[in-house]
């Protein structure tokens, strides 16, 4: 190419805005080179090339100093020197050298800076043309071949293809390639398309990053075609490769270059492979060499029989899991934003073992933190409500529902704020990336959140999947860890509360009911009172009996709903509260201090209150139930008086003795002669006492209760809000629980709907129910000290929740998602399946039966804060958490062995929880076998795996690799010598290198040398994988 080199005279501002970073997106590519026109005088700058034009600035950000039309030039590698380029102008002025920082780098600069001009687009456009050509001319004969088949007329018109006479489509998936690429780069990624060339149309198929062969410079990946993809015969497949250290974002800047092969010249070939030229987009210049060849696993013939009429064990296995599960609707719902890869290894027969990675988000990262801050919400705003309908309180109590109604309107005002923020963001987001962890909005959704799958296929079984949950550990990073984490905070904060006792829920709720009839019926006795009185003067007795029957139904029920132990208890609590804080005092969140002291207390407002507050040294429990007894007998007094004066005193009176002796006693004091034509003011005057006698019993036992069910309220009120803590405190423990919360619910999805078809593990959920195992890798030293206790409390308030399955409305994805129902510390996580699946389960998951969690928490540190803890710091946490998760889990294990004692390796347990005993108790640093027990432990209750570190992202990826390849060697016999090969190439090459790129921008495991030096072995990526 001729082109000459054009000084900077004019536009200059307008040049300078093409160059600034807020136009990156139409760069081609930008970097860093040594620029220069002496090997001596080259400088660091950094470059950016648009369209023709290559912007040389001082440094990134910085200002403009050259800019180079890249017309009439020629771009040359210069001679002895695999990183240097020289940009030589026909007009004769000096060339300008171009060093990169590596050969592969230089590569990339020669491919864009050579398409950087128009002679190249003009080329580009002519061969395009050509191809146009050729393709028509192709189309004209078909449709002339065509119609002369059309002509024959002949019966054989319809076995050739049917309407048309056109050549039948022969489907020729599955169909498995592996795809070798020779190209001087540190590494590559290739993307498949497949043409159709009936339809004229373009599909893309998969995009995945080729694993580097024998050779530094030759490549390797396999592409797996389903059996139910359309493939065909004259499909062709289009192969382009892009730069592994670029995005994938198919712009030009990471473009390598292309090429295409025909399915039926592939099928046909007797080579071992064929060879493809890797061009650049102008289809002119060699960049490389494509050698593609058609994968013969085993039980696949050596025939060249068209593969639709072939059946082999893998393919069909590999088909069958793959569409089956990963296509239906719950799968579409839960996971989302999928990576795969796909390995083959040797096992130690020598057979191949197909093995599928997979890595996915899922929309419950959001939609359950976005459903428990609203229940949240619902139950803070409810409970300000409850306190505010108690009416007029005693000023310590009221000082208490200030200080109730304060915590939970700060909290409603928070979690509104938050929610409001993640409504914010797009309905399509799944994803929370490590660097956003201290986000404060972002506190509910768990950091990192994804689902690590692999599927084990090979000729002998179907496919086999392994899934782990791997996330963030639940903690809450934006408060910080300066005070500890929620363990340490809450013992603090016990030792500073005083011991009171709590009621339940359940117990609140009835105190509320008791309140509610009381205030009802209290108000109707009253008033039957009265009218009976006035009756009386009427003198007639139909009428006086009416009004008495409805009096005993209403006093009956008042004494019924009064007879509950609840008040009698709170009673007792009351008085044992105030005598124990006789000369206690306590400033309230309204400025009220509040002296406990009995004396204090006394001269209340509120009659009823007085009650609650009296100077009784000594408490009598049976003085309750005698204030309830008191207005049963008033009743029966005042029936006994209703049915003398209608003259029936022989009318059997339900009565004791000593209560007929009294009631004999107060009628003998009237007139003993009284008779039915007694005169009216006679009738009133006997009922008269009785009723006043009633109606000061009857207030008297609403005083007791009132203040006792009162209390009752106030007191659960105030146990799940103020003596949870500070707010702060309270909300940092809801955060880390929906972390934990939306981790569990994916596993327990994944491992329900890959076990529906498992009579023995669904009678194990709704009989024992699942267990929850998490694993952590925290370090017990500095700030992960804070994160360990934040998971410890997460993962015991799961204990709390449970799972119940329904019928889902429709197949839609929204309509598949969990929910939530239910208050703090009884949450019930509802999972839909669609009506099909929903039918086939037992009766008892089918009529809402429970599922309850059972989680437990191992952890064993393995960097080289986890030395320092053990050298010169405190393992204690590490040691108790595994300690009290161990007889959990034996507990669980026990449980489940007396329920089904015929589940499938139920009989191994023993031998296991006596290994993890044992490990536990050893005092060895970084012992890591506890993990690697409790995993199979886990595995083989079909418990739930859920891995965990700071964020997810370096050991954790070490954890999940090795656990994989471990699986791979035990229940595959993946052979030995190919275990660590294995092991590398997941950690090098596969998906949890993916998640290390889009958590931080780059692949590489942030480790360094000497790090990795206090890591145990197995925990140690490739070389190359780190820094």
């Amino acid at each position: 190419m001729k082109m000459r080199r054009v000084k900077l005279r004019a536009n200059s501002s307008q040049l300078s805005l093409l160059s600034r970073e807020e136009t990156s997106g139409n760069f081609q590519k930008e970097g860093t080179l040594r620029v220069g026109r002496q090997v001596t005088d080259l400088t660091e700058k950094f470059c950016r090339l648009r369209g023709n034009l290559l912007f040389i600035l001082k440094k990134q950000g910085g200002k403009l100093e050259e800019v180079l039309l890249l017309e009439r030039c020629e771009v040359m590698k210069v001679p002895d020197d695999d990183r240097r380029l020289a940009l030589s102008f026909e007009s004769g002025d000096p060339p300008v050298l171009l060093e990169s920082s590596s050969s592969a780098d230089r590569v990339s600069w020669l491919v864009v800076l050579r398409d950087a001009n128009t002679e190249t687009l003009r080329r580009r456009i002519t061969h395009l043309h050509t191809l146009m050509n050729a393709h028509a001319t192709r189309r004209t004969q078909q449709h002339t071949h065509t119609a002369s088949l059309c002509t024959e007329g002949d019966e054989s018109l319809e076995d050739a293809g049917g309407a048309g006479g056109v050549e039948p489509a022969a489907k020729v998936s599955p169909l498995h390639l592996t795809v070798g690429v020779v190209a001087v780069a540190a590494g590559v990624q290739v993307q498949v398309s497949v043409i159709d060339t009936h339809t004229h149309t373009v599909r893309k198929y998969c995009c995945t990053e080729a694993v580097q062969g024998p050779d530094d410079s030759v490549f390797l990946t396999s592409v797996c075609f389903r059996g139910d993809y359309p493939l065909y015969h004259h499909s062709r497949i289009k192969v382009t490769i892009y730069h592994a250290e670029e995005p994938t974002t198919h712009t030009a800047r990471s473009f390598l270059g292309f090429t295409s092969f025909s399915i039926r010249d592939l099928l046909r070939s007797k080579e071992p492979h064929i060879s493809l030229s890797l061009r650049t987009m102008d289809g002119v210049n060699e960049v490389g060499e494509v050698k593609v060849s058609r994968l013969q696993m085993e039980g696949e013939s050596e025939d060249k029989t068209p593969p639709e009429h072939k059946c082999p064990a893998l393919c069909d296995s590999l088909h069958s899991s793959v569409h089956d599960k990963e296509n239906g609707p719950v799968m579409r719902a839960v996971l989302c934003a999928q990576v795969s890869k796909v390995y083959r290894f040797r096992t130690e027969d020598q057979r191949w073992l197909l093995v599928r990675e997979q890595m996915s988000e899922t929309p419950l990262s959001f939609s359950l933190p976005k459903q428990l801050l609203s229940a949240l919400i619902r139950e803070h705003t409810s409970r300000v409500q409850e306190v505010k309908e108690l009416g007029d309180l005693s000023p310590h109590w009221d000082g208490l529902r200030h200080d109730v109604i304060n915590h939970c309107n700060h909290l409603i005002g928070s979690y509104q704020e938050t929610l409001a923020e993640l409504d914010k963001l797009s309905v399509s987001s799944c994803f929370k990336s490590s660097s956003s962890k201290s986000d404060k909005h972002l506190q509910f959704v768990p950091t990192n959140l994804h689902s690590q799958r692999m599927e084990v296929t090979n000729p002998d079984s179907t496919g086999v999947w392994y899934e782990v949950i791997t996330f963030g550990a639940p903690s809450d990073h934006h408060q910080s860890f300066k005070h500890g984490g929620l363990r340490k905070l809450l013992s603090k904060h016990t030792d500073r509360t005083d011991s009171s006792v709590s009621y339940s829920q359940d117990e609140s709720s009835r105190a509320k009911e008791l309140l509610s009839s009381v205030a009802q019926l209290q108000p109707l006795v009253f008033g039957l009172a009265e009218e009976l009185l006035s009756v009386s003067l009427e003198l007639n007795a139909a009428r006086l009996q009416e009004v008495l029957d409805s009096l005993t139904q209403q006093t009956e029920q008042f004494v019924h709903a009064l007879k509950d132990e609840l008040v009698k208890s709170a009673l007792l609590v009351i008085h044992n509260q105030r005598t124990a804080n006789c000369n206690s005092s306590h400033v309230h969140s309204n400025g009220l201090l509040c002296d406990n002291t009995p004396a204090d207390q006394e001269g209340e407002t509120s009659p009823w209150q007085q009650e609650v507050n009296r100077r009784d040294v000594e408490y009598d429990e049976e003085e309750w139930d005698r204030a309830w007894a008191n207005v049963a007998m008033s009743l029966n007094c005042i029936i006994a008086m209703g049915d003398r004066l209608q003259g029936r005193e022989d009318r059997p009176q339900e009565l004791t003795s000593s209560e007929q002796q009294e009631a004999t006693g107060d009628t003998n004091s009237q007139n003993t002669a009284s008779s039915p034509s007694s005169s009216a003011s006679s009738w009133q005057e006997q009922l008269l006492p009785l009723v006043v006698t009633l109606r000061d019993c009857v207030r008297e036992a609403v005083g007791k209760a009132r203040a006792a069910m009162t209390f009752v309220v106030l007191q659960g009120a105030v146990a799940s809000t103020v003596a949870q803590g500070p707010a702060q405190i309270v909300q940092r423990r809801h955060a880390v629980f929906s972390q934990a919360l939306s981790a569990v619910v994916c596993g327990f999805m994944l491992k329900l709907f890959g076990g529906l078809e498992d009579p023995q593990f669904l009678q194990q959920l709704h009989s024992v129910g699942v267990l929850a195992q998490f694993e952590s890798l925290l370090s017990t030293y500095g700030d992960e000290v804070g994160m360990l206790e934040d998971m410890e409390v997460a993962v015991a308030d799961l204990s709390s929740v449970a799972f119940t399955v329904i019928e889902a409305k429709t197949e839609q994805p929204d309509d598949l998602l969990p929910t939530l129902r239910g208050a703090w510390g009884s949450l019930i996580v509802e999972v839909p399946l669609p009506s099909e699946t929903f039918g086939s389960l037992p009766q008892e998951l089918k009529e809402g039966r429970l599922i309850r969690v059972h989680p437990v928490l191992f952890n064993i540190g393995i960097n080289q804060q986890q030395s320092l803890a053990e050298r010169f710091g405190d393992s204690s946490l590490q040691e108790r958490v595994n300690h009290q998760s161990c007889e959990r889990l034996k507990a669980y294990c026990g449980t489940l062995r007396d329920t089904l004692p015929d589940m499938a390796g139920i009989q191994s347990l023993s031998d296991l929880l006596s290994s993890l005993d044992h490990s536990v108790e050893t005092r060895k640093r970084k012992n890591v076998e506890v993990l690697w027990i409790a995993a199979t432990v886990c595995r083989t209750v079909n418990g739930v795996r859920l891995t965990s570190c700071k964020s997810a992202k370096d050991r954790t990826a070490m954890s999940v690799t090795l656990e994989q390849c471990v699986l791979l060697r035990e229940r595959h016999t993946l052979g030995q010598q190919h275990f660590s090969t294995a092991l590398d190439c997941m950690r090098r090459d596969g998906c949890r290198m993916e998640n290390v790129q889009k958590n931080v921008g780059n692949r590489k495991f942030a480790f360094s040398g000497v790090q990795l030096l206090t890591f145990p072995k197995l925990y140690r990526p490739p070389d190359g994988s780190f820094g």
